[in-house]
């Protein structure tokens, strides 16, 4: 394997679903357009964050809506990889029966939704899928368990996405950030007893940049990952294992 080559996107289309905001998919938007892949975005807002006004493709998108989804596969004609970023959560609010169904409307069964309306495009490309998870797909969140519910759920979907798909010569794996600088952060960040909380307990003593995400995002769908598919790579600075 040519090492200069491995992370050579330039003959590759990226679809990255939830990137209109400064945030994980906006960085893994950037980094794969680095590597010359023709790059769309999407996100529910009018326009894109302004730095990525003139970049990228923009589809304004909605993950809960069917006929949307079946709009924007039949605009697209090939597809060698799917980023699923589009999420949502609410700290403090989640135990709300209708906030909590809306959660994981969005944050799984949208994954669901999206990854399978691309399925005859990615079987063409032999292409892949990387699904955004959660560290909280692994232990309990007291104050967003709707969230935590919907990436344990998005995390269990990539593996059996991977099974179902691998006679396809689809791959599918998964990140799961632990606590990032984003804008869906802010409102935990304005607890400094949290952010003082979260870098105490953390190997590396910091929180994470969106950027941190994209290196993984990158190696998953490259050749260098070709033998890896039902994976969920922990990018979260040690916290899950301290």
């Amino acid at each position: 394997m040519n090492p200069e080559s491995v992370f050579d996107f330039s003959s590759c289309k990226v679809l990255v679903v939830g990137a209109s905001r400064a945030g994980i998919g906006s960085a893994i938007a950037a980094s794969f357009k680095a590597g010359g892949a023709d790059v769309t975005i999407t996100g529910i807002e009018e326009q894109p964050a302004e730095a990525d006004r003139d970049r990228y493709d923009y589809v304004r998108f909605d993950v809960t809506d069917a006929a949307a989804i079946a709009d924007l596969a039949a605009s697209i004609d090939d597809l060698d990889v799917l980023v699923n970023c589009a999420a949502i959560t609410s700290r403090g609010e989640e135990m709300d029966p209708a906030f909590f169904a809306r959660v994981v409307d969005i944050n799984l069964q949208g994954t669901f939704r999206v990854s399978t309306a691309f399925l005859e495009h990615l079987k063409k490309t032999k292409g892949s899928i990387i699904n955004i998870a959660s560290m909280y797909a692994s232990f309990g969140s007291p104050m967003n368990p709707a969230y935590g519910a919907s990436k344990a759920a998005v995390r269990q979907l990539t593996k059996s996405l991977a099974i179902a798909w691998a006679e396809h010569g689809i791959r599918v794996n998964c990140i799961s950030p632990g606590f990032i600088i984003t804008e869906q952060s802010a409102k935990s960040r304005t607890r400094q007893d949290h952010v003082d909380a979260v870098n105490l307990r953390t190997p590396m003593k910091r929180w994470g940049l969106p950027e941190d995400l994209a290196g993984p995002a990158l190696f998953l769908a490259s050749p260098a990952a070709s033998f890896m598919t039902g994976t969920c790579l922990s990018v979260d600075g040690g916290y899950s294992i301290a």
